[in-house]
């Protein structure tokens, strides 16, 4: 217990400590960000009701997938995939291009410009996920009344929701390299 103690007592690892635990709690936060527009309540019984066939049961497989967030309507819904995806391309590439192979080679200062290559990949993966959601699942929803049909419809609204998911997984993305 005093070993553990000692970790405060040291100014840079307590600092350390509270940062990462103050970012934890808004990674935490996050998720219960709402999007605007979802009548939760709505939402809830829908997911409860509805699970058995057509629309119910594909919005069920992909929150199964999603771990639960898509069902949420929330900030971080899309969560930290889009920046695995790139990861995972990029490193499909690396194998593959033979640039690529030739600048993971160089150490260091390579994998700085590969990582940064995946955290700008992730942007467009991003918005091609919140598009998918904005215009397949929450369609749905609103066709449902969970989201208020003419806010739903508004061009600005369907902009809003794909930048909001779109931020959320950029914050996310963020917080995780804040985190050392």
């Amino acid at each position: 217990m005093s070993g553990f103690l000692n970790l405060f007592r040291v100014p840079e690892m307590r600092n350390k400590i509270l940062l990462t635990m103050g970012l934890l709690l808004a990674y935490r936060i996050g998720f219960h960000v709402p999007i605007p527009g979802v009548n939760y309540t709505q939402l809830e019984e829908f997911l409860k009701s509805d699970q058995s066939g057509g629309l119910g049961f594909a919005f069920g497989i992909m929150n199964a997938l999603s771990g639960g967030a898509i069902g949420s309507c929330r900030l971080f819904t899309l969560g930290v995939m889009p920046y695995i995806s790139a990861s995972i391309i990029f490193s499909l590439l690396v194998k593959v291009v033979p640039q690529l192979e030739a600048l993971s080679k160089e150490g260091q200062a390579g994998q700085k410009i590969i990582n940064r290559w995946t955290r700008y990949a992730t942007v467009p993966i991003c918005i091609v996920q919140a598009l998918f959601l904005v215009f397949g699942q929450l369609r749905e929803a609103a066709a449902n009344q969970i989201i208020d049909p003419v806010l739903f419809n508004s061009f600005f609204y369907q902009v809003f929701l794909i930048l909001a998911l779109t931020t959320g997984t950029l914050i996310i993305m963020w917080i995780g390299e804040q985190i050392t």
